[in-house]
């Protein structure tokens, strides 16, 4: 058996096994909307912690992130590692448990309902999910990308870019339409679990290849030894800060990992899970990150600006199978984030888009639920392609990317948080917050992108427009509420909790 034939063999071995998990988790999913998105709330704390950690195991972190401290250096760790497993579960309990109390009270399943509701605007509600699907696309482009490139670099190109990304992307249409939420959370456990445990291995094993951390250090130290400083022309403070805080936020507006704050059994799996949220960052991100540093300094060669260190580095120390088998799991991972992305996406456009603007709210549910799920398969076939279809031709890289999509999330968190905790907050401040931000964002997006060539946040003293975009939205949302009353149809009793049992 040649060396293609092998690897490709253990990759689809690995694929058909989590096929499995999702028809078995379809037998057992009732036929309805919040099973279907949910698993009925009822995930208890492994599983949460799990689906929400293999959700965010994206192309962005295990290959972007590595291919980042190649180049500049292992300080990434902080960013992702450090700082957001911290930022995030911080905002997990601020944000997640409100909402888990108020979704429990209510019986919300996207954030676009819960804000509708509150203040009584269809309008809003179209908003914030057409913003979030707008955002979704670029990061499931993402990771079809990082597959297919992932793929020509363990096979040498006997897998052409188009067919790896096109063939993870069939795999995921089949899998997301068959299983829904349950099987996404028991193959999202099985892969995080995967996942971790192979990047502890490889790290392992290439360690004792050549010597052990502090040999690989060393090497470092002499190839490269402004890598073992901290600062420099790229990782400026204004930099550190602005990146962890923009994907931190970004993150939490999430569809996938949002609907996840609606889902958790109880309010003591919700507690527990964010508190070890950081541990299981840190467990993952730092030999990750350590990986693409080390790969500096052993010499590792990419071929072009598109390749991922990890496959080149693990194709020089490891056995083939054993490589193999890595990139399976970093398939999974990616795998695991764009299920959860297309299930959460089809909820957004079946509740938040096709219901208030066809006029369905109201139907029997039965019916409406019938609907719905064709609604949403046909949605992900479409989404899914669309955005493979973009991966054959995007420019930029994986953090590039990945970093653009974050930092459009993070434009709906401030607005989203001071909605949660201000009863003052009106709806045309949420829509001004909401817009404003959006619009600066997107304009310096496409104005850095075709015009300028300097970075963008050379214009803002160092920040990122993300960042800025971010006060933007804050500043307006505040003033806007304080300067205009609460519309006809606003309800701020929705976002009352008193009396909501937890467990």
């Amino acid at each position: 058996m040649d060396e293609t034939t092998l690897q490709v063999g253990i990759i689809g071995a690995y694929m058909v096994v989590t096929l499995v998990v999702g028809v078995v988790a379809y037998r057992l999913t009732d036929r309805t909307a919040e099973d279907y998105y949910l698993a009925s709330r009822t995930l208890g704390t492994v599983v949460l912690l799990f689906t929400t950690f293999a959700t965010l195991l994206s192309g962005f972190t295990f290959f972007g992130g590595p291919n980042l401290a190649f180049l500049q250096g292992p300080e990434w760790i902080l960013v992702m590692g450090l700082m957001d497993g911290i930022i995030f579960a911080v905002l997990w309990y601020v944000v997640g448990y409100k909402q888990w109390l108020v979704g429990k009270r209510q019986g919300y399943v996207t954030l676009g309902e819960m804000l509708g509701d509150r203040f009584g605007s269809t309008g809003l509600r179209v908003v914030v999910a057409g913003v979030s699907i707008f955002w979704l696309f670029p990061y499931v482009m993402l990771q079809q990308k990082a597959a297919g490139q992932a793929l020509v670099g363990l096979t040498e190109g006997a897998v052409p870019f188009w067919a790896g990304a096109g063939g993870i992307t069939l795999f995921m249409i089949l899998y997301v339409t068959v299983s829904g939420m349950r099987g996404v959370a028991w193959t999202d456990t099985l892969q995080g679990l995967f996942m971790l445990s192979l990047v502890w291995l490889a790290v392992a094993w290439i360690l004792s290849t050549v010597g052990g951390a502090g040999a690989a250090t060393a090497q470092l130290a002499a190839e490269h030894p402004d890598f073992l400083s901290l600062g420099g022309d790229f990782y400026t403070p204004q930099y550190i800060i602005s990146t962890a805080v923009s994907i931190a936020f970004g993150v939490t507006m999430f569809p996938q990992i949002n609907q996840r704050f609606f889902a958790a059994g109880s309010k003591t799996v919700l507690k527990r899970t964010f508190a070890l949220w950081p541990v299981l960052v840190l467990l993952l991100f730092v030999p990750a990150f350590m990986l693409g540093s080390w790969a500096a300094g052993l010499g590792v060669v990419l071929p072009d600006e598109n390749s991922n260190v990890v496959p080149i580095l693990l194709d020089a120390y490891t056995p083939t199978w054993f490589a193999a088998l890595v990139i399976a799991g970093a398939l999974a991972a990616m795998m695991s984030s764009s299920d959860s992305m297309l299930l959460s996406g089809s909820s957004y456009l079946t509740r938040d888009l096709y219901r208030p603007l066809t006029g369905r709210v109201d139907e029997a549910q039965q019916a409406a639920d019938r609907r719905e799920m064709l609604v949403a398969r046909t949605g992900v076939v479409v989404f899914a392609t669309g955005s493979f279809a973009a991966s054959l031709y995007a420019p930029g890289t994986l953090v590039e990317i990945g970093e653009t999509a974050f930092s459009g999330f993070a434009q709906l968190s401030l607005p989203v948080l001071v909605s949660l905790y201000w009863d003052r907050t009106t709806r045309v401040g949420m829509l001004v917050g909401v817009l404003g931000s959006q619009a600066f964002y997107l304009f310096n997006v496409f104005l850095f992108d075709f015009f300028f060539t300097a970075p963008p946040a050379q214009y803002y003293l160092g920040w990122t427009p993300g960042v800025v975009g971010m006060v933007i939205g804050l500043v307006l949302t505040v003033v806007v509420s304080l300067g205009t009353d609460a519309a006809p149809g606003e309800d701020r009793s929705v976002y009352r909790v008193e009396g909501v049992e937890g467990d």
